[in-house]
């Protein structure tokens, strides 16, 4: 994509081409190539048409009936938040009474558009030209343009204390490098991102989730996001946006779970039941927590693996029934399931260094039945679940 393709693409004859593009697009690419031609567009703009209806379409799964309007590159979609998180965020920020944004390496314009929509006036910027008026492109097409100002600019030097608010992307992939995990080698730097809250109270960071809890600003709430199971970012909110030292967010069956973050959760046997916990749950350090819910604990102080004598439905986790224990042993475990003809074999694990997929040959599989398999540690020491689904 390049701001003259772009321009192209809002063109009435750019728009023309979108919609046949959309028509023709999901088939076989020269046969839709050829159908585009066929109507009279020329190969630049068929091609540049092309690629939007299958990024179009892509993010339906992202931003809903919002797709079908929105320019997008591949880079930018990967990395642009999902339309259910960025609008729960919209919705907190003014519940917190924020009227004005500066959203600092705004990227597609997921957020700010969310934003906008919630009836937030946003100053959205973002280092590359064309990713910066992609973003501004979005916010038209969208009506929103009033609400949005979307500019290609170096976030550092953006005023942010005229805003109510403060929300930061900062990029975590660097051309030819892919992602970035050392905060330090973000774009804007870390240094300046954590220094955010400084000069504006109500800050927003959105980060990976591999984030470490040490980074997160005093007093600030560190949120781990998941979506339908999917762990999808961190969020850090500073000042009077923060509610509670740790948060998990489950999208999709819609439920937290707060806490400190730094609880223990008891420890025994295992018991007839096993949870594991949603990835955002784990991410945010709140095994405890999760684990009171449920009346649960652990069978090892290290392993986030909850258990109980009773089935408890809850969202925070998935729940399996526990019908064997025994010590890892390759040659005992293949005989019992050589026994019960187990040939379909659903492997997780946690603490263990086994790779499922090696087991799973070495286990030699065979026959109608089907089961789970938990390889964990129990005490300190290797063991085999078998499991069936609650």
């Amino acid at each position: 994509m390049t701001p003259e393709l772009l321009h192209l693409l809002r063109t009435p004859e750019g728009v023309e081409a979108l919609a046949v593009a959309a028509e023709v697009a999901g088939g076989e690419p020269l046969a839709a190539a050829s159908a585009m031609r066929a109507r009279g567009f020329g190969a630049e703009l068929s091609a540049a048409a092309l690629t939007q209806a299958s990024l179009r379409e892509r993010a339906a799964m992202k931003f809903g009936p919002h797709a079908s309007g929105m320019f997008f590159t591949r880079a930018g979609l990967e990395q642009a938040t999902r339309s259910v998180v960025a609008d729960r965020r919209a919705a907190r920020l003014v519940a917190a009474g924020v009227e004005t944004l500066a959203d600092l390496g705004c990227g597609l314009g997921s957020d700010a558009l969310a934003a906008a929509r919630h009836g937030i006036t946003v100053h959205a910027v973002d280092a590359d030209p064309v990713t910066a008026a992609l973003a501004a492109a979005n916010a038209a097409a969208a009506g929103l343009a009033g609400r949005i100002t979307a500019e290609c600019a170096d976030a550092t030097t953006v005023p942010v204390e005229r805003f109510d608010a403060v929300f930061a992307d900062p990029a975590r992939r660097k051309a030819g490098r892919g992602r970035v995990f050392d905060p330090r080698s973000y774009s804007p730097p870390w240094d300046f991102v954590a220094g955010l809250a400084d000069r504006v109270p109500r800050t927003v960071l959105k980060l990976a989730p591999g984030i470490d809890h040490a980074l997160l600003p005093p007093g600030a709430e560190g949120e781990w996001v998941s979506v339908g199971g999917d762990l999808v970012e961190a969020a850090f909110w500073c000042g009077p946006l923060a509610r509670e030292p740790r948060r998990a967010t489950l999208l999709g069956p819609d439920a937290e779970l707060a806490g400190s973050g730094v609880e223990a959760a008891p420890v025994g046997t295992v018991g007839k039941w096993i949870y594991d916990p949603d990835s955002a749950v784990i991410r945010s350090h709140l095994v405890a927590e999760f684990a009171a819910t449920v009346g649960g604990r652990l069978a090892d102080p290290d392993i986030a693996y909850v258990y109980t004598d009773e089935p408890v439905d809850t969202p925070f986790a998935r729940r399996l029934a526990v019908t064997d224990v025994l010590p890892f042993s390759l040659k005992r475990l293949r005989a019992l399931l050589r026994e019960r003809g187990i040939g379909v074999l659903e492997i997780r694990k946690r603490g263990s260094a086994l790779v499922p997929e090696q087991l799973r040959k070495d286990l030699r599989l065979s026959g109608p039945n089907s089961a789970g398999l938990v390889l964990t540690r129990v005490a300190g020491a290797p063991v085999a679940l078998l499991t069936s689904a609650a």
